[in-house]
């Protein structure tokens, strides 16, 4: 069986592709690779032509006939709960690839994966639901659902930040509650309510690591997350026991995500708009400048289509102290997670693309929080935001109950507008009504939901959000 990922790490395979080429190379004439991040779906066949420029042999790869993937999916909740280890179990493959993440076996960055869900049309009920080609139950031959991209967010509190990032590209989430802890752990508070600060309203909660605890403790650990989740958004969201070290309860898991998480309608003969989540470049140290490649974006798709060769524009752009300037480009290449390569990216799920910007300028996410569309068809830059805000009555995260006091002129905010995250002052108040000097400029437009947190104890915490007016 072979399972797919899409995680954070796909310059990895592609300067480790390039590697490959250029080991083959050492008793011929130069190589040059394009990137893939895996061969199911895809033909396995290559063409190859000669560059003009310089001389050199490059091996093209073929486009992908698969389904891309059509929704994307958070797993939230407490540090080392289990959200990655639940990827793993959906996926096959561990999302934390960050060498600082596998040293300290936590989550650090957004991990990304994808994976089809699958049916057998031999089985009935919760039965028939896996992630496998072949039924684990009568060996009959799957049939695809749909394919679905994970987004798995850190649990430590000092990380919030980068959840809020992700969330602007969630469709739905999966909250991670461990069976063996008291419930609720700070962070799961935290991240509930991240959830309803960004208008996430599609939430299963499973219970994990039933594992290690008896018959007797999961009840009372259940009955604790129905006591918890009262009069959040997650009120009524299914609950799931499950072990998802061991693969327990996994096609209920899949079976309430088909029910309970389905596909938003996208309109794709509008504009396209695409959030970018992460940026990087792919070449390895020593890189001859003839066979530099461009700089990468990852993200997700909202809305409309983009097509290899598309002429788009980034915004908010290159930054230079208080002054910005949009970026336009081409697309050069657009990789749809493990499908690989394909000529169009359509809404939902997680792409990347390929382009001709200098790969200096997207290396270490420097491209975070910017936008992608057509150019000129993107929201305007602005430095001041006016909000209509929407305040917690008790600021969540902190281990005592504290309420929110009344925002004041002059007072410090963080602010998560879409993947962006930028700190600013409050310049006026009127009201439920403010207005926010940007320290960094974005992007937004009326109707825009953002996250608003305030300092509290040496940190950022999240304390309601606001529409932009």
């Amino acid at each position: 069986m072979s399972k797919e990922t899409t995680s954070d790490n796909e310059e990895t395979n592609i300067a480790n592709e390039k590697a490959e080429t250029e080991k083959k190379a050492s008793s011929k004439k130069p190589t040059k690779k394009a990137s893939t991040a895996s061969k199911k779906k895809k033909a396995s066949s290559k063409t190859t032509k000669k560059s003009k420029k310089t001389d050199v042999v490059v091996e093209t790869e073929e486009y992908s006939t698969g389904n891309q993937a059509e929704i994307n999916i958070g797993t939230i909740g407490h540090v080392d709960h289990g959200k990655s280890t639940l990827v793993k179990a959906l996926t096959g493959t561990f999302p934390d690839t960050h060498s600082e993440e596998l040293k300290r076996g936590i989550t650090i960055r957004l991990g990304y994966a994808d994976t089809d869900t699958r049916y057998c049309p031999k089985c009935t009920g919760t039965n028939k639901w896996s992630t496998e080609t072949t039924c684990p139950k009568c060996q009959a031959e799957t049939k695809v659902s749909r394919r679905i991209s994970f987004v798995d967010a850190p649990g430590h509190e000092v990380l919030m930040a980068t959840l809020l990032t992700g969330a602007a590209i969630f469709d739905g989430a999966i909250l991670v509650i461990a069976a063996n802890e008291f419930c609720p752990q700070a962070q799961t508070r935290e991240h509930l309510a991240a959830m309803d600060a960004v208008g996430i309203q599609n939430i299963i909660i499973v219970q994990n690591k039933i594992e290690l605890v008896t018959e007797e403790q999961a009840l009372e650990s259940y009955n604790d997350i129905i006591k918890f989740v009262k009069g959040t958004v997650a009120e009524g969201a299914p609950i799931i026991p499950m072990s998802a070290i061991h693969g327990v309860n996994l096609d209920l898991l899949i079976e309430t995500i088909e029910k309970i998480i389905k596909t938003p309608k996208r309109d794709e003969k509008v504009e396209p708009r695409m959030f970018v989540a992460r940026s990087f470049e792919v070449n390895k140290p020593g890189t001859i400048p003839e066979d530099l490649l461009g700089g990468v974006l990852g993200g997700s798709i909202i809305c409309g289509i983009l097509k290899e060769g598309d002429d788009i524009e980034i915004r908010p752009g290159i930054r230079s102290g208080r002054k910005v300037e949009s970026i336009k480009t081409k697309v050069i290449s657009i990789h749809a997670g493990t499908l690989g390569k394909v000529k169009e990216a359509k809404p939902g799920g997680l792409m990347s693309i390929g382009t001709d910007i200098d790969p200096a300028v997207t290396k270490a996410d420097s491209l975070v929080g910017n936008i992608i569309g057509k150019p000129d068809k993107l929201p305007p830059v602005i430095e001041y935001i006016e909000l209509s805000i929407n305040l917690m009555d008790f600021v969540v995260g902190l281990d005592k109950k504290t309420k929110v006091k009344n925002l004041a002129v002059g007072e410090q905010l963080m602010l998560n507008v879409w993947t962006a995250i930028t700190l600013g002052q409050i310049s006026s108040l009127k009201g439920k009504n403010i207005t926010v000097k940007l320290d960094r400029l974005v992007c937004a437009e009326k109707g825009t939901r953002v996250a608003i947190s305030r300092r509290l104890e040496g940190r950022f915490r999240l304390i309601g959000f606001g529409l932009v007016q």
